[in-house]
């Protein structure tokens, strides 16, 4: 039994009042999200696995993890979803026609990607005190071919050509993205960061943790090994950059602060930005969380986890609009 003495319990109560003040989860949309024509795409009962938040007076950090992605035929959309107590992979139409189907059997998967060609996926799934990487088949089947063990892989991506996987290491050093020959199981590292994205053969975008413990979206390319930090703000952290799939745009989590009064509420929001770091937005601007945001194929949308619309902060699918002339 946990006993709070009288002025933490005061505490706890008048934290727990100020969240409330700022966030109603039950809205949908604010102002300053005008003409982003939100819609809700999944349910309450597709139990989403939020990825985790954890906020005080002065910041807001979260997990990275990769919830939603979209096939490369753009018809469907995987998901990470908690149920039975366990975290596993689901996949559903576009077109919310049927049931969700589930693609993995597992204890706790964390993360996943397509590959191009549609037919595989790569998730990474933490065992005991590990995280590993396996990869099984995107439309049938449950056998899974194990690609790491005995480390903390995270955040798997399959290269264009399909000829590799890299992923996100994580050790005492810090964190760095790795690649797996698919062909030879060699395993190569490349340099410092995580949430990697693939740009055809020769450019590599990921998160960097700066000396402040704020994220910053940086750009490697790997021909000539220069590497560009593209993305970084003195007060806000930025991570889970996905690149659109003509690799001109990057959409992006940031945090943001809310006021209210004399109290400030940090938040994650999704952002956007031109492929070299120009003509920066902030596209979302609710009191609830924003997370994991991925593409349409077609560029029209983006696909991103939120709990609005939802008195009981309900973890949901939702989509925005996107134009390209928004970053002019």
């Amino acid at each position: 039994m946990i006993r709070y003495s009288c002025s933490i319990l005061i505490l706890l109560i008048t934290v727990i009042q100020a969240h409330c003040q700022v966030v109603d989860y039950s809205v949908v949309s604010v102002p300053e999200e005008d003409g982003l024509n939100l819609c809700k795409v999944s349910s309450d009962n597709d139990q989403l696995a939020m990825p985790i938040v954890r906020r005080n007076r002065f910041n807001v950090r979260w997990a990275t993890n990769t919830i939603l992605g979209i096939s490369p035929d753009g018809k469907t959309i995987g998901y990470i979803a908690s149920r039975s107590n366990t975290n596993n992979i689901f996949i559903m139409g576009l077109d919310c026609a049927g049931p969700s189907t589930q693609r993995t059997s597992r204890s706790k998967v964390t993360s996943f990607s397509f590959s191009p060609d549609g037919e595989k996926i790569a998730f990474c799934e933490t065992i005991g005190n590990n995280s590993q990487i396996f990869v099984t088949g995107a439309t049938q089947g449950l056998v899974c071919r194990q690609i790491s063990s005995g480390s903390m892989d995270y955040s798997p991506v399959f290269a264009p050509d399909m000829s590799a996987i890299f992923f996100c290491r994580q050790e005492q050093s810090g964190f760095s993205i790795w690649s797996y020959d698919m062909e030879n199981s060699f395993f190569s590292s490349y340099t410092e960061g995580m949430n990697p994205c693939i740009i055809g053969s020769d450019m590599i975008i990921c998160t960097r943790i700066n000396a402040e413990g704020r994220g910053e979206i940086w750009r490697i390319s790997l021909p000539d090994g220069i590497e560009e930090c593209i993305v970084s703000d003195p007060n806000k952290s930025f991570s889970s950059p996905s690149v659109s799939p003509d690799g001109q745009i990057i959409s992006f989590v940031g945090s943001s602060a809310l006021q209210n009064g004399n109290r400030t509420y940090w938040n994650t929001d999704i952002y956007a930005c031109r492929i070299d770091g120009n003509n920066l937005i902030q596209l979302t601007h609710h009191a609830a969380d924003d997370l994991s945001p991925v593409w349409s194929r077609d560029m029209r949308y983006i696909y991103f986890v939120s709990q609005r619309g939802s008195e009981k902060a309900v973890a949901n699918i939702w989509r925005m609009d996107f134009q390209t002339s928004n970053l002019q």
